[in-house]
């Protein structure tokens, strides 16, 4: 049985540098996992969290639940909210054990279902007050990795990527997705592109990660580094939050792009915030969320404080909504996600029926992209992102998604022009 090495932690504060910087020291360690706000405001985006060498590693949420389970302390006051625990990802595909299905679609999986880490130590940022912390028992030891310095950046680009539909097939199934809807069969469902490549034998993951959150900045980005699978994400997207037993999901749900010119940027705005499209889109997703909490939360205690709220990033504007909770008494962080995973917002609904639409007709794997990536503490606490905007190296390719939310409204030709807007950063961040 796995045990917490000291109920109390040793908490060592350390010079506040940027997280990358950070994590580019730690490069060489294994299973390097930066969890980074690098859009940051008062309450979105205050955390970040850096860790490397774990004591153990799953591959299944019940042996993560147990263990925490078992190892639960209380959080230490005024620290970063991650203390140690567990940290990793859950695959888009690993939803469909989640949500009962039957019959799952047999496709070659792009990655595992899941892979979570066991860290005891964790580096934590406290971007409000400019604070860095190391907590736990190897504190020491990780303190001493941080002084070194970082290796020198490798080549990170890509520059021949093919598609999984051509544009005629992808407009054919935006207009296939519509006639679901109109006959009755779903309300939305969320239909992507896939963008794949060979890696070249000398590409540096980490230096295109740096390269990324700097020309698309996001509030849940993250860089994993576990081995022959890498991940770099910036995604703005928050899957579900819990934090003394209050939950917060956050589905995004309509889009435009930015323009350099104010005026015409302002004008975008006042369109998508008038557009009934885009917020009957995010109004059905908010429903849809609002069934998933209420599953495991206290009676009555399901809100919405904010309902299609505005959210600008470096390429795009989206509107936001927000969604929370009391989670009843019993029940912790494991159960919240198997309870709403995948998230709606990259589903459509209803869930179970829009994932079948999905895989009908993307005819693969989606692996970590619309899955999540985050942690789990010994506090009982937990912050997942969806894996939107993200770039996963595995098995020798590169891949890219991009898509939206198709409703009755939905236009074809818009569609695929909106999947390509909101991987033009990613594709930007590939190029020399």
């Amino acid at each position: 049985m796995l045990t917490r090495p000291h109920s109390t932690p040793q908490v060592t504060e350390i010079a506040y540098l940027e997280p990358a910087l950070y994590a580019a020291r730690l490069r060489d360690q294994p299973n390097l996992t930066l969890l980074e706000t690098v859009m940051r405001q008062e309450h979105l985006g205050r955390w970040s969290f850096l860790a490397c060498n774990p004591s153990a590693t799953a591959r299944a949420l019940d042996d993560v639940q147990r263990d925490l389970t078992k190892n639960r302390v209380e959080t230490l006051p005024g620290l970063p909210p991650f203390q140690g625990g567990w940290a990793g990802f859950i695959s888009y595909d690993a939803g469909w054990a989640f949500q009962g299905a039957k019959h799952p679609p047999a496709f070659k999986p792009l990655c595992p279902d899941m892979i979570f880490h066991r860290y005891d130590t964790v580096l934590g940022f406290d971007h409000l007050q400019e604070r860095a912390f190391i907590i736990g028992p190897d504190a020491a030891k990780l303190e001493k990795l941080l002084k070194r310095k970082a290796p020198p950046k490798g080549p990170h680009v890509i520059k021949v990527w093919q598609s999984n539909f051509t544009r005629p097939d992808y407009e054919a199934a935006i207009a296939r997705t519509v006639e679901y809807i109109l006959a009755g069969d779903i309300f939305q469902a969320n239909i992507t592109q896939c963008f794949s490549a060979e890696i070249p034998q000398d590409f540096d993951a980490f230096a295109f990660y740096q390269t990324l959150r700097t020309k698309n900045p996001a509030t849940f980005a993250a860089f994993l580094d576990y081995g022959d699978l890498k991940v770099a994400s910036s995604s703005p997207e928050r899957l579900v939050k819990m934090e003394a037993g209050h939950l917060e999901a956050r589905p995004i749900k309509g889009t435009r792009k930015r323009d350099g010119d104010p005026a015409r940027d302002a004008a975008l705005i006042a369109e998508l915030q008038s557009s009934r499209k885009d917020r009957a889109e995010n109004v059905m997703i908010v429903d849809l969320l609002r069934n998933d909490l209420s599953r495991i939360s206290k009676p009555g205690t399901v809100k919405v404080p904010i309902l299609c709220g505005l959210e600008s990033y470096a390429n795009v504007h989206h509107l936001v909504s927000v969604v929370e909770a009391e989670a009843r008494d019993g029940l912790d962080a494991v159960d919240l996600i198997k309870a709403i995973f995948p998230g709606g917002s990259i589903t459509g609904a209803p869930k179970i029926r829009a994932m079948e639409v999905i895989a009908e007709l993307e005819q693969q794997a989606r692996g970590l992209y619309c899955g999540g990536i985050g942690w789990l503490g010994f506090n009982g606490n937990a912050d997942f992102n969806i894996t939107i905007r993200t770039a996963l190296f595995s098995g020798g390719k590169a891949y890219v998604q991009g898509g939206g939310g198709i409703t009755a409204r939905s236009e074809p030709a818009a569609e695929y022009e909106e999947s390509l807007t909101k991987i033009s950063r990613i594709m930007e961040a590939f190029k020399p």
